[in-house]
């Protein structure tokens, strides 16, 4: 199958989307160091569909998050720098290549930066319920995510569709 590996530089938007994505989670990770001490030492651990709190846990636990959105962010990065290893349909080919492996990339992008603020909001949250400035998520906080997660992903299906 042809797959040549082409250096193709990060767009605008994408870099946009890093700078966005990567800072809010940044910023989440500082929240939570700074409001540490002031944590009680059980936290919510787990939301239910409906945004309640249905488990509480260690405040050590609120380190779980930020952890997986750092591997994320690493492993979903260095995808992006290989887009010759993302799945294809079999049309393509020397004069629409460029198109694919940036609208794939893009998709990743998108992904990556919109998980990083998932994981960052949801860590705000875990901090605001545990000093009981807020009750929990909100009935809307899963089908927004839903909506926001599916968004990108057929925009992009839609977008690789028109790919001559």
């Amino acid at each position: 199958m042809y797959r040549p590996v082409l250096k193709l530089p990060k767009t605008k938007y994408e870099k946009f989307l890093d700078i966005i994505g990567g800072g809010i989670f940044i910023v989440s990770i500082i929240f939570i160091i700074s409001q540490w001490n002031t944590l009680p030492e059980e936290i919510p651990a787990h939301f239910n569909g409906a945004g309640e709190v249905d488990r509480w846990g260690s405040k050590i636990e609120l380190f779980i998050l930020p952890g997986i959105g750092i591997f994320l962010w690493i492993f979903l990065g260095l995808l992006e720098k290989v887009p010759y290893m993302h799945n294809y349909p079999a049309r393509l080919n020397e004069s629409n290549v460029e198109a694919f492996y940036l609208n794939s990339r893009k998709i990743l992008n998108e992904i990556k930066n919109l998980c990083l603020i998932l994981f960052a909001v949801i860590s705000f949250e875990i901090v605001l319920v545990a000093l009981g400035k807020v009750d929990g998520l909100g009935w809307w906080f899963l089908p927004v995510v839903l909506i926001g997660i599916g968004i990108p992903i057929v925009k992009g299906l839609i977008a690789s569709s028109k790919i001559k």
